[in-house]
């Protein structure tokens, strides 16, 4: 296959992969406002309650992505990655289109549910795929390039969710169940760009046949070694998770209250944090590993995000907040190419359970960040990111030191 075929389909994967990514930004910037006028208007819950179902909808999709991607993992490996990504940017419109239209709070669960199972097949058997088209000296680096597409999709999205949110245009036409208004122009949008990715996936995506690659250092390592490390790299990434979801959510109602941002202000600070990952992660996957081991930049990055989490709530200066932003996004783009590396190359046979595994993992760290995060901001709303600065700070003194997992070179 040419390298032109090749990076032809690695372009399809990167842009379904940021698709999602975009869909599930677009709703942060607007949840808290959303989730408000849907409750409100309900009369069923009461005003203090509306957090914790901030805090809920926000944990309720990677909730279902933590039940079905493993499932999804397995299958790709069983029946090929092009109908698990298909089916899964099939159930992505379908979310983003009912989310948008929703009248009711429990509509926008149902939503949340359903975008939870479908897309939780892309990100992972998008990454298997990405892995099946590479060796393993290609590997780190295109596998960067997906951590870009991720954070690229969390600057869009957000963007997306804050400015189009925003909107002069007097929408307010009711049809049936559903309501065409302000708040569901980013949604639509989404599910329109989601819809025309699905098409070149089934258009021109083909099933890769996985190159031949020497995985683990067998000789020097025994096969529980292998299996201990790959256990301490899927803790690394729950870790990782559970930080930046919390961080996400309570930015969000932090925001909100203590800054007293706007939408856009709220936009600006998930930009800020994209794109610092987006332009950063290819660069960091770039290091010779003989120049700075990976554990060096697994422990530097988990030491910055600690560092951003811990000082965050100190001052509420508009340039202070977005440079801890900032700070906290060069420390998860130093870690996440490289976990994401590491698992890829546990088993050429299993890559794409392997990697469903990571995100069922950091889907449990997206269910328990928002969760902890918004149960801490009940107690006062500075708690949260010390509590997790903290716990950054031991993963790197603890954890990561005892870490021996090597690739083959």
């Amino acid at each position: 296959m040419g390298n032109r075929k090749i990076l032809g389909r690695i372009i399809i994967i990167l842009l379904s992969i940021f698709v999602v990514m975009s869909g599930y930004g677009v709703l942060l910037p607007v949840l808290p406002y959303y989730t408000e006028r849907l409750a409100l208007k309900s009369g069923i819950v009461a005003e203090e309650d509306i957090n914790y179902h901030i805090g809920i909808l926000t944990s309720i999709y990677p909730f279902f992505q933590l039940l079905f991607a493993v499932i999804w993992g397995k299958l790709s490996d069983r029946f090929g990655r092009k109908v698990l990504i298909t089916m899964g940017l099939s159930g992505f419109v379908i979310m983003q289109v009912l989310t948008g239209l929703s009248t009711s709070l429990l509509m926008l669960y149902v939503a949340r549910i359903l975008g939870g199972i479908f897309s939780s097949s892309v990100i992972p058997v998008g990454n298997a795929f990405l892995s099946d088209l590479t060796n393993s000296m290609q590997r780190r680096k295109v596998l960067a390039w997906s951590g870009v597409a991720v954070s690229t999709g969390v600057i869009t999205g957000p963007m997306i969710g804050g400015y189009l949110a925003q909107t002069n245009l007097h929408l307010d036409t009711r049809m049936g169940h559903l309501l065409l208004d302000r708040f569901s122009i980013p949604f639509l949008a989404v599910a329109l760009l989601g819809t025309i990715i699905l098409l070149l996936v089934i258009g021109w995506l083909k099933n890769p046949k996985a190159q031949n690659l020497n995985i683990i250092e067998v000789g020097q390592k025994s096969e529980s070694n292998v299996k201990r490390d790959f256990v301490l790299l899927l803790f690394l990434s729950l870790i990782l998770q559970l930080a930046v979801t919390l961080f996400e959510t309570v930015f969000s109602v932090y925001a909100k209250d203590i800054l007293v941002f706007d939408t856009s202000q709220v936009g600006l600070g998930f930009m800020l944090c994209g794109l610092v990952m987006a332009v950063l992660q290819p660069l960091f996957a770039n290091v010779d590993a003989k120049t700075i081991s990976v554990n060096t930049q697994l422990f530097i990055g988990f030491a910055l995000a600690a560092f951003a989490m811990i000082v965050f709530s100190f001052w509420t200066y508009n340039i202070y907040v977005y440079t801890m932003i900032v700070i906290f996004a060069i420390g998860g783009a130093m870690v996440t190419p490289n976990l994401i590396t590491m698992i890829s190359l546990v088993d050429k046979n299993h890559t794409g359970a392997n990697l469903s595994l990571q995100t069922s993992v950091n889907s449990i760290g997206q269910v328990l960040g928002p969760m902890l995060g918004i149960w801490l901001y009940t107690f006062g709303s500075s708690w949260p990111y010390p509590v997790i600065g903290t716990v950054l700070s031991l993963v790197a003194v603890l954890i990561i030191p005892n870490l021996r997992f090597k690739s083959q070179k």
